[in-house]
Order: structure tokens, then C-alpha cells, then sequence
């Protein structure tokens, strides 16, 4: 029974985590169409606050469930698959980096990308979700 709430609390943190992924470089397109300041500094809030208090815990959260599923079940480490899904989630973890980098950058003011990068930029966590849940589920190798 513990198994089924670790797992449910890892799908429920890694919904959260992905929900604050596809939302923050969102953020980003309208922060860099903004030409005023009082829209420059809520966009600043706003992702300071979904970074900070959404989408760090929910990584860590998605991350110690993972793990703790992964010291129950040490047979996948012998699975091609789970491979592939770690190599993603570090990937993953390096996008999340990645737009820590970018919020502080806006923070600062020293943005220099249009809201047409952020538009593609956005679009790189549909890619991880797609591959790691087709890997879950189908398992391929």
C-alpha cells in the first residue's frame, strides 16, 4: 500500500513540476511583449513566485518520490528504459536551471530574446513529457 502512495505522490508532484514548466517560459513570452514597467515588474513577481514556490518544490518532490520508488524497485536500474527516462529527467533538470537563469535575467533587466524564442523555448518540456511517459508506459527497451 505505501508503494501506491509514493507513486501517486510522484505522478501528482511530476503533474505539478510539468504544469510550472509549461507556465513559466508562457510567462516569458508576455514578459518580453511588455513595454511598461508596472507590467515588467508583476511579470517579475509572478515568475519569481511560480519558480521559487511552485516549481522548485515540485521538483524536489517529483525527484525524492522518484528516487524512493526507484530504491524499491532497484530491478529498473537493470532496464534500458529507465536509462533513457533518467537521462531525460537531467535534461529536464538542466531546463528548469535553465530558466532560473532566464527569470533572473528579466529580474535584472538584461533580457535580450523576443517573445518568439520564448514561444519555442516553451515548447521543450512537451518533448520530455512525451518521450518520459511514452518510456514509462510502453517501456521500448
Amino acid at each position: 500500500m505505501l508503494y501506491l502512495w509514493i507513486k501517486a505522490l510522484h505522478i501528482v508532484s511530476m503533474v505539478c513540476w510539468f504544469a510550472a514548466l509549461f507556465y513559466l517560459p508562457r510567462l516569458f513570452v508576455y514578459h518580453a511583449q511588455s513595454e511598461d514597467s508596472v507590467s515588467r515588474d508583476r511579470f517579475i513577481v509572478m515568475e519569481r513566485k511560480l519558480y521559487r514556490g511552485i516549481m522548485g518544490p515540485s521538483m524536489i518532490a517529483t525527484l525524492v518520490f522518484g528516487g524512493w520508488l526507484l530504491y524499491l524497485n532497484p530491478g529498473w536500474m537493470q532496464q534500458g528504459w529507465m536509462h533513457a527516462k533518467l537521462t531525460l529527467v537531467v535534461l529536464l533538470i538542466g531546463y528548469h536551471h535553465m530558466c532560473g537563469a532566464q527569470l533572473k535575467r528579466f529580474a535584472r533587466g538584461e533580457n535580450k530574446r523576443g517573445h518568439k524564442f520564448y514561444r519555442w523555448f516553451n515548447e521543450v518540456p512537451v518533448l520530455f513529457l512525451l518521450l518520459i511517459v511514452i518510456l514509462v508506459v510502453v517501456k521500448p527497451f
